[in-house]
């Protein structure tokens, strides 16, 4: 919690960091974005506590759901084929709702480029992991948190997808460069 706490003073930090740059006083589109942060903290929070507590079960269900779909990939020649090629597919869906939730309580999607998605393209380039599934399976694990969420009675929505949409746009805008 602590970290996620450092996000959200980073999300704030680098509002007040722009307006200072600049030499100006908070503006009334500043105090508004700072409203609109503090109005939707309850419901960041709610989530990101969901997404803790069922943190396995999620990545379960997405990587179920991505292997219903492309069954190919646990098949010999496939990229989750093998236990420790598995394990790494998992590994990296737990990394990618770990952050994902992270920057759903900072409010920043920003956070994600410097945590995640720089170096992630070379890295993934490197071992020849395709992110075309791998945006696929962030995909899934918001579905499953938003049907979650909505479950335990914590409205989800843009709010809540947005992380996850910011992680797959940015793995699969690296996919479209790999090419």
């Amino acid at each position: 919690m602590a970290r996620q706490l450092s996000f959200m003073a980073d999300a704030l930090a680098a509002l007040i960091g722009r307006y200072d740059l600049s030499g100006r006083y908070l503006d009334r589109d500043a105090v508004d974005q700072i409203g609109d942060y503090f109005s939707a903290a309850e419901q960041r929070l709610a989530a990101a506590e969901q997404i803790s507590g069922a943190a396995g079960v999620i990545v379960r269900e997405a990587s179920a759901r991505l292997f219903l779909a492309e069954p190919d990939l646990l098949n010999p020649g496939g990229n989750a084929y093998t236990t420790r090629r598995l394990s790494a597919c998992l590994r990296d869906m737990d990394y990618f709702l770990r952050y994902a939730s992270y920057a759903l309580v900072a409010g920043d999607n920003r956070i994600l480029d410097e945590r995640v998605l720089a170096g992630l393209n070379e890295t993934y380039k490197s071992l020849g992991v395709p992110t075309g599934p791998t945006a696929r399976s962030i995909t899934l694990l918001a579905d499953v948190v938003e049907e979650m969420l909505v479950d335990a009675g914590i409205p989800a929505g843009p709010l809540v997808r947005a992380p996850f949409q910011y992680l797959a746009r940015g793995l699969a805008e690296a996919n479209v460069r790999n090419r």
